[in-house]
C-alpha cells in the first residue's frame, strides 16, 4: 500500500540508526483510516478506510470531501445510489461537484437524521472499505512474507550500499582527474613537450616524454601508463601557452579536498546515508504531508442504521403481530 514520503524518509533514518520502525499507509485520496489490524502489512493484515463526510453548510446536505483508497468518485456514487434503491439508506439525490478537489453532495429527504445517514453510508456503501494486505517479495531467492517495516529496513540498508558504490565511483573519478592534472602540470612546467620537437616517429615521441617524466614520477600517487603519456601528446599548443601554474595548483588542491571528503564519507557511510535521506526529505518533503487521518472507529452495526421500510401491525384481540394484518372475515 502507498505510504507517506516524509514518514518513509524518517523511517529510513531510524532504520539506519538501528531504532524502532513502524510505518502506516497514507493514501493520496486522504480519508480516515483504522489500522488497528494492519499488523505491519503482513499476510492476514487488514485496514479499514472511510470517506470524510461532514454536514454541509445547507441543512439536509452531506458533503463528502475525501474518498477511500481503491474507490473513485464514480464508483462511490454508484454504491450510494445502489444502497438507496435497495432501501438500505434514504436519500433524495447525489451530485458530483468534483473539480480540483473531491466534492460529492448527498441530499437528504425532509426529516432524515444526518448522523444516522452518515453511519448508514459507512455500513452499506463504499464510503467505508476494508483492504487486505499481503506483503510478499522475493528475498534471498525465494518468496517471503515480510512486514512493511522489514521491507523498509532492507531498503534503507540497500540504499546505504548503493550510496557507498556511488562514492567509490566518485573517488575513482576524482583520483583520475588528480593524476592527469598533476601529470599535465609536470609536462608543461618542466617543458617536457620541447623534448618531442625533434622526434620524427611515434616511438621517439613516447620515449622523449618518458625520459622527461622519469625524475618526477615520485610526485604521483600511482604508476604512469603508456595511455597517460599518449594523452599528454593531445594537449593543444594554445593550452600550453596559456598554462597558469597558480591556477593549476588551486585546481589540484580542490581535487585533493574533494578526495579527502569522499574518503571521509566512505568511512562514515551510515552517517552519510542518513544525511542523504535528511537532504531529500528537506528538498522534496514540503507539500507531501500525511493526508490520511489515523483514527480508531467501531464497526457500524447494519441492524442499527438500516432504514425501517416495513410497518408492524398488532392485533391485540387475536394476539397477532406481524408485517401484515388480515381483516375480519378473511
Amino acid at each position: 500500500l502507498p505510504h507517506n514520503y516524509i514518514e518513509l524518509c524518517d523511517a529510513c533514518i531510524a532504520a539506519l540508526r538501528d531504532e524502532e520502525v513502524n510505518i502506516l499507509p497514507d493514501f493520496p485520496q486522504g480519508g480516515i483510516m483504522d489500522a488497528s489490524d494492519y499488523n505491519g502489512g503482513v499476510r492476514g493484515g487488514r485496514i479499514r478506510v472511510r470517506a470524510r463526510i461532514e454536514q454541509g453548510e445547507k441543512k439536509g446536505i452531506l458533503r463528502i470531501s475525501e474518498i477511500p483508497f481503491s474507490t473513485t468518485t464514480g464508483s462511490l456514487m454508484d454504491s450510494i445510489v445502489a444502497a438507496n434503491e435497495k432501501g438500505k439508506i434514504k436519500i433524495q439525490r447525489v451530485d458530483d461537484n468534483t473539480a480540483e478537489f473531491v466534492e460529492i453532495l448527498v441530499h437528504l429527504p425532509a426529516g432524515a437524521d444526518p448522523d444516522q445517514t452518515i453511519q448508514a453510508l459507512y455500513a452499506f456503501t463504499d464510503c467505508e472499505v476494508s483492504i487486505a494486505t499481503n506483503a510478499v517479495v522475493i528475498h534471498d531467492d525465494k518468496p517471503q512474507f515480510l512486514t512493511v517495516n522489514d521491507l523498509l529496513r532492507h531498503s534503507a540498508a540497500h540504499a546505504r550500499t548503493i550510496l557507498g558504490q556511488e562514492l567509490e565511483v566518485k573517488l575513482s573519478e576524482l583520483e583520475k582527474k588528480w593524476h592527469f592534472s598533476s601529470l599535465e602540470k609536470i609536462f608543461i612546467e618542466k617543458r617536457i613537450y620541447r623534448n618531442i620537437e625533434e622526434a620524427t616517429t611515434w616511438e621517439a615521441v613516447m620515449a622523449a616524454i618518458w625520459k622527461g617524466l622519469k625524475p618526477h614520477l615520485g610526485l604521483l600517487r600511482r604508476e604512469v601508463t603508456d595511455d597517460d603519456v599518449a594523452r599528454l601528446t593531445e594537449i593543444k599548443i594554445k593550452r600550453i601557452s596559456k598554462f597558469n601554474s597558480f591556477e593549476a595548483d588551486e585546481h589540484i588542491a580542490a581535487l585533493e579536498k574533494e578526495i579527502e571528503q569522499t574518503q571521509k564519507n566512505l568511512k562514515q557511510l551510515t552517517r552519510y546515508a542518513i544525511a542523504h535521506f535528511e537532504r531529500i526529505k528537506k528538498t522534496y518533503g514540503p507539500g507531501r504531508e500525511r493526508r490520511t487521518e489515523i483514527a480508531g472507529f467501531e464497526r457500524v452495526a447494519a441492524s442499527e442504521v438500516i432504514i425501517a421500510n416495513e410497518t408492524l401491525y398488532l392485533n391485540a384481540k387475536e394476539g397477532f403481530a406481524g408485517t401484515g394484518l388480515k381483516k375480519e372475515g378473511e
